[in-house]
């Protein structure tokens, strides 16, 4: 059970759920959970606010408490599908995968098939660990639909364990690329922004005082006039946490839709985000693991481009230098 107390802030101001219905202020918090089985639960007295049964249209005021005591869902046959993965390495207890741009990770409402758990269960078959749930066997961490790159998942419930407690301790490192807009002053920095879910959009995720704490490291690569490619390390794994604290200092990644009010004029699917590399122990053997992925090509086109931009506009100054050197001037 999880209760949601609707009530002022210190900075409340921004709290627009009063007035809202109680479906849909829970299909925000609850994104894993249809509107339509939340409104069969409201019938069922699963639901309730302020310890009362409520019809489904019920809209929420100020100091309710809602109370949400879900059955576990109905089972749901996850079909192991014959879907190519492109293994970095894998053994008795553990596999990485570099997952390409738009894949799902695991089923959510929306997308039972064609996500990475099909793909590792016909790999795998039932050699996953099975402490996240039939929808999620073997996933320790994730990454965006619509971000490529290194996974590590596990193959048994001990690795699982050693690899969650990496993730916790902040050990494991994870690092990633990115393409983003407007170029750097500064060389490398540091965003240590907490993050929640949004007031404003229950989709997406925002910094907020009073969220979870979140740290950002970032390193200059290269830059392209009014673009740069980064290196980026995280220390902490929030839903987004690239992607919201780049686009809150103002520099958001390339093709993300979401943070970069709809900017996509390269006509990419997706972010311009790459998990470019993980190290960790080995959770049985204590062995130190490094496990990198090369760029993917979108990622690599969208460079290219950047690049040869840069080139040209480098060739323009300095023909335009040369000319001004070797131009004489004539007067009287």
């Amino acid at each position: 059970m999880f209760p949601y107390v609707l009530q002022k802030r210190e900075n409340s101001i921004e709290t627009d759920d009063v007035n809202k219905r109680v479906d849909v202020f829970l299909n925000e918090e609850m994104e894993d959970v249809s509107r339509s089985a939340l409104q069969k639960n409201i019938e069922k007295g699963n639901i309730t606010v302020n310890g009362e049964k409520i019809s489904k249209n019920y809209k929420l005021r100020l100091g309710d408490i809602v109370e949400a005591e879900l059955p576990p869902p109905e089972n749901i046959d996850i079909v192991p599908e014959d879907i190519p993965l492109d293994i970095m390495y894998e053994d008795d207890d553990l596999i990485v995968i570099n997952k390409p741009q738009n894949m799902v990770v695991h089923p959510a409402p929306g997308h039972y098939t064609g996500t990475l758990v099909n793909a590792l269960m016909f790999h795998c078959g039932d050699n996953l660990s099975g402490i996240n749930g039939v929808l999620r066997p073997g996933i320790v961490h994730r990454i965006d639909k619509d971000t490529s790159g290194v996974l590590v998942i596990a193959k048994s419930d001990l690795a699982h364990k050693g690899l969650s407690e990496q993730l916790a301790e902040h050990s494991m490192k994870r690092v990633y690329n990115a393409i983003v807009y407007n170029s750097f002053s500064e060389e490398s920095g540091t965003v240590d922004r907490n993050i929640d879910r949004s007031k404003n959009d229950r989709k997406k995720m925002a910094v907020n005082k009073n969220g979870k704490n979140a740290v950002t490291h970032f390193k200059v690569l290269e830059r392209f006039g009014n673009y740069t490619l980064l290196e980026v390390k995280i220390e902490t794994g929030r839903t987004h946490q690239i992607r919201v604290h780049l686009s809150e200092i103002g520099y958001p990644v390339v093709g993300d839709t979401t943070y970069s009010n709809g900017k996509n004029e390269w006509g990419i699917k997706g972010q311009c985000l790459h998990a470019k590399s993980l190290k960790f122990k080995h959770p049985i053997t204590g062995k130190e693991m490094f496990i990198e992925a090369p760029l993917p090509e979108y990622f690599e086109n969208v460079l290219q481009e950047l690049r040869q931009g840069k080139l040209i506009l480098s060739n323009l100054r300095k023909w335009i230098n040369g000319r001004s050197k070797t131009t004489k001037v004539f007067s009287k």
